[in-house]
């Protein structure tokens, strides 16, 4: 399993700049900030600036990121520093991509996060994540109705029963936005990774 943010959950602001940084090959944190802002990454997840910068020294620090320190600018500025994956970083976005597609409850944001950068996968990769994540949704459904005596009514059970009926609603939405995901890759959506023209 992928290694998870050192802070416990995934965040999706280390998938999200991972994934900026990879496309570009070699940047500095204003050009990463900005290409999440095209994506709108700061609406909807936690890619804010600050955590932006954030990640990108933390990143750095666990040999996940090289710095270059380019030539100052000629208005005077101070030098720039460029960030550029490794491989351990490359293993990581990956790993955390992967993670994210696969696992039945990922936060909203992380979810968004992975599907935005879906492309960044050879097409067979991301079938087989996406179908362990509809297999493992399914499981929960079932596991969810497992113990339920036969003919329940949700709706006398009172506020457990609008939790069990929260849960199951959950799963199907889930398990039916997968597979629409999976139809979609299958049919030839998307220009994946080693397909003519990945990103």
């Amino acid at each position: 399993m992928a290694s998870e943010d050192r802070e416990g959950s995934m965040k999706p602001v280390r998938l999200l700049v991972l994934g900026a940084l990879r496309r570009r090959g070699r940047a500095h944190g204003y050009q990463v900030r900005a290409d999440l802002e095209s994506w709108g990454a700061h609406e909807w997840s936690t890619a804010t600036s600050g955590s932006v910068y954030h990640a990108l020294k933390s990143m750095a620090g666990q040999g996940l990121l090289v710095t270059h320190e380019t030539v100052a600018s000629e208005a005077g500025g101070p030098p720039r520093i460029e960030y550029e994956l490794t491989q351990e970083g490359e293993r990581e976005y990956l790993a955390l991509l992967g993670q994210a597609l696969a696992d039945r409850e990922p936060s909203l944001d992380v979810l968004g996060a992975a599907v935005g950068l879906i492309e960044d996968l050879p097409r067979e990769r991301a079938l087989e994540l996406l179908r362990e994540r509809a297999r493992a949704m399914r499981e929960w459904r079932a596991s969810i109705t497992a113990y339920l005596p036969e003919g329940t009514d949700l709706a006398t059970w009172g506020p457990v029963g609008e939790v069990l009926s929260l849960w199951l609603t959950t799963a199907d939405a889930g398990a039916q936005w997968t597979d629409r995901m999976i139809r979609r890759l299958e049919e030839g959506a998307f220009t994946m990774a080693g397909e003519e023209e990945s990103p």
